[in-house]
């Protein structure tokens, strides 16, 4: 099973409504709908876009296509926003998904006082089955340089094959452990969630379920410290009880992995031992878990340098995950002002209107370099609560572009005043 495609393959995301029907009878149902429908709409990449009724209503044929809640086209060959050409539609590769609408679980242990009394329970990790309705479009409003998030996509399927042919660890190393590393509030947690999801949605063919399981990292570090290393391999017990079903994906998310494999050689003599046990249990326990071929390891950073080199080791790859540059932010920006004028809070206007509006739009972005996706996207609200929220509650009123636009970039200046005021 070789789960990559050619370079101009054309990926087709089709997300169905909530339905009785089985996925695979709705397969066939849609297959030829949904091409006939790529060749004459247009879609452009990278875009989560619903159905355009007016064309259904022109081709009773695209009647089915209301079954469809939105489409997705992607191309590792072409930019977002780009149209399909008459040679791209005939190299089209249709995914076919439901998402799932069970809430995330939360998986806890009891912890043993010793004294009799009764433990407290410890969030160790949460689970998600995917394709999860949590996680819809997340992916597409990620925004990093041209082709990070493709070559991850790369990566994961790259080892999901080696796997799936059982490669000779002794001849071919392949741990399929992939490390996001970077400054906070980059957004490489969410970066790992919506990674898992592209995975569930492009090999539900071979894995009829994907889950996702978070480590709560922090938690594993009970007040009784003690515990720590033993409540690592609980909970790599469990995951396994899921890993042993060949049909089961499963995606297990380490976030903040310093906190649990901090670098050995830099324990002073005054570390309690037990620090240095959970290092050794995640190692031993990874190193097992790796038997199954149906496991794919997800692991962020804040502070890669302190990361135990044992561990380093054992990734395939190790992916900085910069802040933005002037071109993304611009991107983020357009998103978060045209989802604002979608929802009714900005009148709708095209950004490249009027010179003025690309002008602040642009002084906006190379104003804010140096700061994280976290920074930049609470700048909206920040914007509307400070700078243009009037005194009286109107739900209907509705704010010119240019003027949200000067908000914006008095609230940017009134965050940098901030940070520099906490710096002294």
């Amino acid at each position: 099973m070789n789960f990559l495609s050619a370079k101009h393959s054309v990926h087709i995301e089709i997300c169905l409504k909530p339905t009785e029907n089985r996925i695979e009878a709705l397969e066939k149902l849609l297959d030829a709908p949904v091409r006939e429908y790529i060749a004459l709409a247009n879609v452009p990449l990278g875009q989560s876009l619903k159905i355009d009724e007016t064309i259904i209503a022109k081709n009773s044929t695209l009647e089915d296509l209301r079954l469809v809640e939105c489409i997705l086209v992607e191309c590792e060959a072409k930019r977002s926003g780009e149209l399909l050409t008459e040679t791209d539609l005939q190299n089209l590769i249709l995914h076919f998904f439901s998402p799932q609408r069970r809430v995330m679980e939360l998986e806890t242990f009891d912890i043993e006082t010793g004294d009799g009394a009764d433990g407290d329970a410890v969030p160790a990790s949460s689970h998600w089955l995917l394709p999860s309705s949590s996680f819809l479009h997340l992916w597409e409003n990620l925004i990093y340089e041209e082709g990070l998030k493709e070559k991850l996509v790369k990566f994961a399927l790259s080892a999901l094959t080696f796997s799936q042919h059982n490669v000779n660890p002794h001849i071919i190393s392949c741990n399929r452990l992939l490390l996001l590393h970077g400054p906070p509030g980059t957004g490489k947690t969410s970066l790992c969630k919506a990674l898992a999801q592209k995975l569930a949605i492009r090999v539900r063919r071979t894995y009829r379920h994907t889950h996702l399981i978070e480590i709560n990292s922090h938690s594993l570090f009970s007040k009784w410290f003690s515990e720590s290393g033993k409540l690592v391999m609980r909970l790599f017990a469990k995951i396994r009880e899921i890993v042993m079903d060949p049909h089961n994906l499963v995606c297990v998310l380490i976030d903040e992995v310093e906190s649990m494999a901090y670098a050995r050689d830099c324990m002073s003599g005054q570390e309690p031992k037990d620090a240095m046990r959970v290092v050794n249990a995640l190692l031993t326990q990874l190193d097992a878990i790796k038997e199954h071929p149906n496991v794919l390891i997800l692991a962020t950073s804040n502070l890669a340098d302190t990361i135990d080199l044992a561990f380093l080791d054992r990734a395939d790859i190790k992916q900085f995950i910069g802040l933005p540059n002037v071109a993304a932010i611009k991107c983020i920006y357009e998103k978060m002002l045209e989802e604002m004028m979608r929802i009714g809070i900005i009148n709708e206007q095209s950004l490249k209107e009027t010179d003025r509006h690309e002008g602040l739009l642009t002084a906006l972005a190379e104003r804010s370099i140096g700061l994280s996706g976290r920074a930049l996207r609470k700048l909206p609200f920040l914007a509307h609560a400070v700078h243009t929220a009037s005194s009286d509650f109107d739900m209907n009123r509705k704010i010119e572009l240019s003027d949200f636009l000067d908000a914006m970039l008095a609230a940017l200046e009134q965050h940098h005043e901030d940070q520099k005021q906490i710096k002294t």
